[in-house]
């Protein structure tokens, strides 16, 4: 007997082993009972109930092992408040308790087990994971949303600029969008992203990105035209400044718009409000009122308010397929940034061209008051600091 049931019980769960050591017992007859039990050491009356069991209906529904209500209780049906003391360990500000310790650290699983622990609630961090799930939390990241403090023209800027641009656009005068995007170290260096390789063969680039091992820096200022979905892009190599930005925008005239706009007399520009191209550098005023007298073409320039950098066209139509476009591979050499930026193109026409530009555009220029007087533009009557233009009629100034 003994021998019959202990290759059984690794087969059977808990009520088919009562059932299989009642009946071994009820076939005993008189004395079975005693002798299951101490066969297999289970209590008598385990082996009663599982001689009733055999003999009449299922006390469980089908596909149940266990009668309603078997088996061990939930962590929160045994101890209630733990929900609570769990919510307010992960949401201080909103329980009411700015002062817990865990505001100012890392609310890992392990930690908030720790803390609940500490408060009297037992708890391994899996459970804690599941009760997070089970009263809607998930793991989540940081969202960038909030733009600084928002101008209150901010609105009525933007409806201005598109109607300038649309009205630009109807009369086929072009319509450019500038900015720079961000400087990268030149030489074997780490960049963000992945492209396929044999497995084992990354490329090996230095451990730190420390600028003093570098080559040099690449500093990409783009041009984006609006409705030919085409760019230029020079690669500076010195600094970011208005002299830099005017003389990029004005080799896209000499190199793109005016062939494809032999017939403007007028360009509308916008910008963002910082930078070498901001609306308070006086010295990318005076290089586009240069402009404007040497191409002969009428300048608009628009500016986007304040903390909306991320609303200017060439952000999303330019410079992030070119960071998709060079993702995992280390810009060694110029010749490679000009490379992966004038290959950059997307599936609705994309088109950059782009060259390395290797003037010294010196930093520090300011111009006198004066200076900044004789510098022929004109305010436009509406936020005259964010819009103003240039008139291609006024001398050309030194």
């Amino acid at each position: 007997m003994r021998g019959r049931l202990e290759m059984q019980r690794p087969h059977l769960d808990e009520r088919q082993w009562r059932i299989a050591m009642g009946a071994e017992a009820d076939s005993w007859g008189h004395g079975g009972i005693a002798a299951v039990a101490r066969a297999t050491g289970a209590a008598r009356n385990t082996i009663k109930r599982g001689m009733e069991e055999a003999a009449g209906p299922s006390l469980a529904p089908a596909g149940r092992v266990r009668a309603p209500g078997g088996g061990r209780k939930k962590l929160e049906e045994a101890d209630p408040d733990i929900v609570g003391a769990l919510d307010g360990l992960v949401e201080p500000e909103s329980r009411g308790d700015p002062m817990t310790p865990l505001r100012w650290t890392t609310k890992s699983t392990r930690k908030l087990a720790l803390e609940l622990t500490g408060m009297g609630h037992p708890v391994s961090h899996a459970v804690v994971a599941e009760i997070l799930k089970s009263i809607g939390y998930s793991l989540q990241g940081t969202r960038k949303r909030h733009e600084g403090r928002g101008h209150p023209d901010r609105d009525a800027q933007f409806r201005h600029i598109s109607a300038t641009a649309a009205a630009f656009l109807a009369a086929g005068d072009p319509v450019i969008s500038v900015d720079t995007k961000k400087k990268e170290l030149v030489g074997p260096f780490h960049q963000g992203g992945r492209e396929w390789r044999r497995k084992g063969e990354p490329v090996e680039v230095n451990a730190y990105d420390f600028p003093y091992l570098a080559d040099g820096k690449a500093i990409p200022y783009g041009v984006y035209d609006l409705a030919d979905n085409s760019a230029w892009v020079s690669v500076g190599v010195t600094s970011d400044t208005a002299q830099f930005a005017v003389a990029t925008i004005a080799r896209w005239w000499d190199e793109m718009g005016r062939e494809k706009y032999p017939d403007a007399r007028r360009l509308m520009i916008t910008a963002d409000c910082g930078g070498s191209n901001g609306n308070t550098v006086w010295l990318w005023k005076r290089e586009l009122a240069r402009l404007a007298a040497r191409t002969g073409l009428e300048i608009t320039v628009c500016h986007f308010p304040p903390a909306t950098s991320k609303w200017n066209k060439i952000e999303h139509r330019l410079f992030s397929y070119i960071s998709v476009n060079w993702r995992g591979r280390p810009l060694t050499t110029y010749e490679t940034v000009v490379s992966l930026i004038a290959s950059t193109a997307t599936t609705t026409g994309l088109v950059v061209r782009c060259a390395l530009d290797p003037a010294d555009y010196p930093t520090g220029i300011k111009l006198s008051k004066k200076e900044q007087e004789e510098i022929p533009f004109e305010r436009d009557g509406f936020h005259g600091e964010w819009n103003y233009k240039f008139s291609s009629h006024r001398p050309d100034i030194e």
